[in-house]
């Protein structure tokens, strides 16, 4: 049987680094999926890696994708030993001013897409494998002018402690959800508009940062959530311990915004 690893956005940022960290972790692996909608990317990841790779080069938030992904496991019957999904995006508009085209675009990829894979994998997962989600530091609270990526991230994070329990239960894996607080990543790119208002960041952190906590959080076997730094844990406690019309009351003012 084929031992594999799946790895969802690969073709930039954070997606793009845990498939590098795989090159450390290559042993017993027989073969990497990468999935992107951009097919020259992926293609380029081939030399990056001594890893044989699968290319699909697809649009996840396409609801025909998830079918691609489920004939080719049915076809293979490999075990898969990581599934790491980083496909997604975000705006930082008021909701009144992005298209509701684009809006539920975003909840396709970030929330349908991660169900749809999750799916699909769950009954070739590996024992002791490892399903990646990442979710964001924008899970843990509200906020206004990100409203629609913030809520499909608190989806993910609550989807995925939720499938911790089910994978530990029936096939003796598990999930681990990746709160990231801002990130260097092209995801600024496609998150800007010329109406964005967001520009204000406390703190701005690398994607092997990111990469490297979470594998280090996979060695502690209780645990389902990672957050990397000092500024997003002291953020991840005090969003606890506020209310949260106080939490968007800070953001707001940080912001500029009334």
């Amino acid at each position: 049987m084929k031992t594999i690893a799946i790895v969802t956005g690969a073709s930039s940022g954070i997606g793009k680094e845990f498939f590098l960290s795989l090159n450390d972790r290559k042993e017993g692996l027989d073969e990497i999926w990468v999935i992107a909608r951009s097919e020259g990317k992926l293609e380029e990841l081939r030399s990056l890696t001594e890893i044989p790779l699968r290319v699909f080069p697809l649009d996840l938030s396409a609801q025909e994708a998830t079918s691609v992904i489920e004939n080719a496991l049915k076809e293979e019957n490999p075990a898969v030993k990581y599934l790491i999904c980083a496909s997604g995006f975000g705006r930082f508009n008021a909701v009144a001013d992005d298209s509701a085209a684009v809006l539920e675009n975003m909840v396709d990829l970030n929330c349908r897409s991660i169900v749809g894979a999750t799916r699909a994998a769950f009954p070739y997962m590996a024992k002791g494998g490892t399903v990646i989600l990442i979710a964001s530091m924008a899970a843990l609270q509200p906020i206004p002018y990100i409203a629609t990526y913030g809520a499909t991230k608190a989806f993910v994070l609550s989807y995925g402690r939720a499938l911790n329990k089910e994978l530990r239960a029936a096939r003796g894996a598990r999930c681990l959800c990746v709160c990231p607080f801002w990130t260097k990543t092209a995801f600024f790119d496609r998150a800007y508009s010329d109406k964005t208002i967001v520009k204000k960041y406390a703190v701005m952190y690398k994607p092997e940062q990111i990469v490297k906590r979470t594998w280090k959080d996979l060695k502690r076997k209780k645990r389902d959530v990672s957050i990397y730094g000092a500024t997003a844990k002291g953020q991840a406690l005090l969003v606890k311990l506020f209310p949260h019309r106080f939490v968007m009351w800070v953001w707001m003012k940080q912001q500029k915004l009334k």
